[in-house]
């Protein structure tokens, strides 16, 4: 425990530990996004998932890493400091998914949402009538927009559930501590 905690100093390590985990969701993403291209196979499926368990955990040990590393750093950090650390690291995590989604869908692989929607309406097509299939084609210009901010909700408050889970033992609680300080006292 070297230094005091400042609020900058919470953000930036936030904002550090936020981009890491950012990363980690992206090229998740870009890498299914690349293996699905490839065409269906059961072996891509298979990867898929595969991918997919890699990224959960390898992002549940980053956050409890960070997480450690951020309390053992500044003294005086308790549960609660150590869970808005976490809160404030999904946040920026969040916003870098998020971000990567949306340039995805507008930039890199512009297509993307007029495939699926045609591919969706190959298969649902002709089971809707045609005000849904209106609604439906008025709401693809919408669907980057629903993907950042859907993308950006789910993130962060998955990433608040995990800091709320991984703060209640770093630092770890002394369950004595109450006890010596009433010993000192006497």
């Amino acid at each position: 425990m070297d230094e005091k905690l400042t609020k900058g100093e919470l953000w930036n390590k936030a904002a550090v530990a936020g981009l890491v985990l950012g990363a980690v969701s992206s090229a998740y993403m870009f890498i299914t996004q690349y293996l699905s291209g490839l065409g269906p196979s059961v072996w891509i499926a298979g990867a898929d998932l595969i991918l997919w368990g890699i990224k959960l955990l390898l992002c549940v040990w980053l956050m409890m890493r960070f997480m450690k590393n951020f309390a053992a750093a500044y003294e005086g950090v308790d549960n609660s400091t150590t869970f808005r650390f976490g809160m404030l690291t999904a946040l920026c995590s969040a916003f870098i998914f998020a971000a990567a989604t949306l340039a995805n869908v507008l930039l890199i692989n512009p297509d993307l949402v007029s495939e699926q929607m045609e591919a969706a309406m190959k298969i649902y097509g002709s089971s809707l009538d045609s005000n849904t299939l209106d609604a439906l084609d008025k709401a693809e210009g919408i669907i980057p927009q629903v993907m950042f901010f859907s993308n950006l909700i789910y993130c962060f408050l998955y990433g608040t559930v995990l800091s709320a889970i991984l703060s209640r033992n770093i630092p770890p609680r002394d369950p004595f501590a109450g006890m010596r300080e009433s010993e000192n006292h006497e």
